[in-house]
């Protein structure tokens, strides 16, 4: 694009502190949005984000800004999502700028996600431009907020620009300083054409959709391509830009952000982190990649009808396509039949990954109870490693058994930090340091990942008024005495319900799994018992009650030999039923059992 000034930067924060809202000001004031597309989270183009008022997918999008001097620029804007299970589209996203909105909210201040994107814009080498958002709430301190980000991240006060996502103040003020502070981004249009693959997702008519950000050369309709990692060619159909929606343009050229159709049919073909180049005149080295997301949290996804077994395959790998940090592969389970053993980055992943599924791909899924890696060394000197409690050896096998540790920081007003302490210590956390930092305090500690699976974060945000934030990182894996807790129906073993757990919280979840399916299992003619078990030793029981017919009805009196002998004849039938009789476990008891919060 000669002749035009271009500006690509992405705009990062902690999850609800207005990013979305801010993007929105920003396209208003371009006149990016005619008065019929006016809405609220412009840029959040799913429905499920509307609903949760969250970012899920970055999005990118142009913009032509005019400065008051008459000069004219291109603005590639990617609004991120600010959820820590989220990290993974924010690193893809800066991957594509040079530089970043740092938002701060002014009634909050900074919290665990600010320092996490901060740190990883530092890391990319961005320039940072510090935002104190919502300057118009009543109980907004932007002079404090600037204060606490220079003294956690060291990013000068005096840089800071306030303004207000919903009255729209600050705005020209930010606009200015992106032309001013972001330098314009390299590349030489005439050098071989290299271009990023930092997102994707697939299209019924043109096949899979490529966004790119084009380092060097340009790329252009009829243009034929390779893919540098798989080696496939491919010819250009069509290239484009964001508004948000697909614009078709004649060029990409070296800086810009846009997106290429180029006839992909397989998914497998278009990695998230490959490099485009010309197929006559390659670039000699491809952009270094991404590193490849590593799921933490593992949950089984099933279909509740058999038949649609091959449309959630299908569903899986497009979605992985638009969501590359999600990984599955095929698992069978007794209860369940077949069905995918599914990767996320955390719990929210996973609740939105169903979801989708289900929305976008009209599926009714059953998910399985979420599980971490297990390192579990064998009496043997093997080695094994399971995120499937169905996979767990016996206890006479196993010498011990390693699980995941985290180093959680959170960031909370000091009034609230004893009772959060007193949560960490329930989950088994041990505390590494504690930062004072003004009115808020900065509690560190290494917990065990398969604690803060379920219910902490709710648990989290309840004890401190909704003010604590968290974030944390894997730092290894520690010795545990880990148990595998069996369901067992009516003597059979259920191993969709089997789940590991910490000796010590063993019998606590037994008992809420064989009451809660003692609940919902139906009736039979015979009482129908409901055990948790570890080894062969039963630590919890529920018994579903029998139907009971009364042949004593027609007994008017008489004789109390006749009525035993009525209730010894039912009491052997019961018995003989039992023997042959089967237990049929109806997928609503699972779905009842495994979205409790436990």
């Amino acid at each position: 694009m000669p002749g035009v000034n271009v500006r690509n930067f992405s705009i990062i924060a902690h999850v609800d502190h207005g990013k979305s809202t801010l993007a929105d000001r920003i396209l208003e004031h371009l006149g990016a949005m005619g008065e019929r597309d006016k809405r609220d989270q412009t840029l959040d183009t799913l429905e499920l984000e509307r609903e949760r008022g969250i970012t899920i997918k970055s999005t990118p999008v142009r913009l032509n800004y005019t400065r008051p001097n008459g000069e004219q620029y291109v603005f590639n804007l990617i609004d991120t999502p600010g959820h820590v299970d989220f990290g993974y589209e924010v690193s893809r996203s800066l991957a594509a700028c040079e530089g970043v909105l740092l938002l701060v909210d002014a009634s909050q201040g900074v919290e665990a996600q600010t320092i996490v994107n901060a740190y990883l814009a530092i890391d990319s080498g961005l320039t940072i431009i510090p935002v104190v958002n919502k300057i118009d709430l009543p109980a907004a301190d932007p002079e404090g907020a600037a204060q606490e980000l220079e003294e956690v991240v060291g990013i000068p006060a005096e840089d800071a620009i306030f303004a207000s996502g919903k009255t729209g103040a600050g705005v020209p003020e930010i606009l200015e300083a992106i032309v001013e502070r972001i330098p314009p981004p390299p590349g030489d249009p005439q050098a071989p054409l290299k271009a990023l693959i930092f997102d994707s997702f697939y299209d019924a008519y043109q096949g899979v959709i490529l966004f790119v950000r084009v380092l060097e050369g340009t790329v252009r309709a009829k243009d034929a391509v390779t893919l540098f990692n798989t080696g496939k060619d491919f010819e250009v159909d069509k290239v484009g830009t964001f508004t948000p929606g697909l614009i078709v343009s004649d060029v990409l050229a070296a800086g810009s952000v846009g997106w290429i159709a180029a006839g992909i049919k397989d998914i497998q073909d278009a990695q998230v982190g490959d490099t485009v180049t010309s197929r006559e005149h390659p670039t000699l080295e491809p952009f270094p990649g991404f590193k490849p997301a590593q799921p933490v949290v593992f949950s089984g996804l099933y279909p509740t009808d058999t038949e649609d077994y091959r449309k959630l395959r299908e569903a899986l790998e497009r979605l992985k396509l638009n969501d590359a940090a999600f990984s599955f592969e095929p698992e069978t389970s007794e209860a369940l039949g077949f069905g995918f053993r599914c990767g996320f980055l955390g719990l929210l992943h996973a609740e939105i990954v169903q979801e989708r599924l289900e929305r976008e791909f009209d599926l009714d899924l059953i998910a399985t109870a979420p599980a971490v890696i297990y390192r579990i060394t064998l009496t043997n000197g093997e080695v094994i490693v399971t995120q499937n409690p169905a996979e767990f050896p016996t206890r006479d096998r196993i010498e011990l058994v390693e699980e995941p540790y985290i180093k959680m920081s959170v960031m909370l007003p000091e009034e609230h930090v004893g009772p959060v302490m007193q949560l960490l210590q329930e989950r088994r956390g041990s505390m590494v340091t504690m930062n004072y930092m003004g009115k808020r305090v900065e509690l560190v500690y290494q917990v065990p990942f398969a604690e803060i699976l379920y219910d902490f974060h709710d648990r989290l945000k309840s004890i401190s008024r909704g003010y604590a934030s968290m974030d944390y990182e894997i730092i290894d894996y520690r010795e545990g005495d880990l148990q595998k807790v069996d369901i067992y129906v009516n003597g059979e073993i259920v191993d969709a319900l089997a789940v590991i757990v910490h000796e010590s919280k063993a019998y606590s979840l037994g008992r809420k799994v064989v009451d809660k399916m003692a609940e919902v299992i139906p009736r039979q003619m015979w009482a129908v018992p409901v055990q948790a078990a570890i080894g062969g030793k039963i630590i919890a029981r529920a018994t579903v009650k029998a139907f009971r017919k009364d042949v004593l009805a027609k007994c008017y009196g008489g004789d109390i030999s006749r009525k035993k002998k009525l209730l010894s004849k039912q009491k052997k039938g019961k018995a003989r039923m039992k023997q042959i009789g089967t237990v049929e476990v109806p997928q609503e008891a699972f779905l009842a059992v495994l979205s409790t919060d436990e």
